[in-house]
């Protein structure tokens, strides 16, 4: 019987597919889920803020009506909703270790000094780990003191200040360090900062604390401190403050079956 050169391609291709076919289930029937064995804890439930509103696990530490929560607070004007920096720095009553922080900042419209001099303040994580807060558009000023920089430590990776008197934010994630009994350092400090929704630090492992006539060092000090906004002399504006604490999520192997 002879067979066509067209016959001998469909036999073949037919073949091929079942073949093909066939190995294909085989090695999907050899394939077996990666499982970690780990049991996870189920993840809490956070609704998100509607626009610049705080999730709402947040601890709202100023909503523009009162800084209650801030040692400091009645020396500050309060006005149309925001916070003007006056007198002396606010301190929160709380203390708070690892967090997700979201501060609204303006330096002033009016632009006055230069450099360091014009629109200072700062946000001390732990009342010592400084992220800068400055007028940094078109205000020249050494990089690791501009803002978005971790004070005498990093500059940030881009310069992202909007015009003097704008309204900008600070999202900053910060993992708090850790000490042995004897003070020393086991896990330094870790920052990431967002200016403006762009990434300015990221994941920058700090130094220590922040010093202004000396290198950074760290200090022993307890698993949460407060938070300080600084007051530099300039009526620097704040509104919309709140802080998410963070804590690790932790899972456990299941108890083995294995006799000794």
């Amino acid at each position: 019987m002879k067979l066509s050169l067209r016959s001998v391609f469909v036999s073949l291709t037919i073949g091929g597919l079942l073949w093909g076919s066939y190995s294909l289930g085989m090695a999907t029937m050899q394939v077996r889920e990666y499982k970690s064995g780990i049991v996870w804890p189920e993840p809490v439930v956070v609704t998100p803020g509607e626009g610049t509103a705080p999730p709402s696990d947040a601890i709202v530490l100023f909503d523009g009506k009162d800084l209650s929560k801030f040692n400091g607070g009645p020396l500050w004007e309060i006005k149309d909703g925001y916070a003007i920096a006056k007198k002396t720095a606010l301190v929160t009553k709380d203390k708070f270790g690892s967090c997700q922080l979201h501060v609204e900042f303006a330096t002033p419209e009016k632009v006055e000094g230069s450099g360091q001099g014009r629109g200072n303040s700062g946000i001390y994580l732990m009342n010592r780990y400084e992220i800068q807060i400055l007028d940094s558009y078109e205000n020249t000023t050494y990089f690791d003191g501009q803002c978005g920089s971790v004070y005498k430590q990093q500059p940030p990776l881009v310069n992202v200040c909007r015009k003097p008197g704008e309204w900008q934010s600070y999202d900053i994630i910060f993992n708090a360090p850790e000490f042995d009994s004897k003070g020393q350092v086991t896990k330094p400090a870790v920052v990431t900062v967002l200016q403006n929704g762009v990434v300015v630090q990221n994941h920058f492992e700090l130094k220590g604390g922040t010093f202004y006539d000396r290198p950074a060092a760290y200090i022993p000090h307890g698993p949460k401190e407060p938070l300080q906004i600084q007051f530099h002399g300039n009526p620097i504006r704040f509104r919309n403050i709140w802080l998410r604490e963070l804590k690790p999520m932790v899972g456990k192997l299941p108890a083995s079956n294995d006799s000794k």
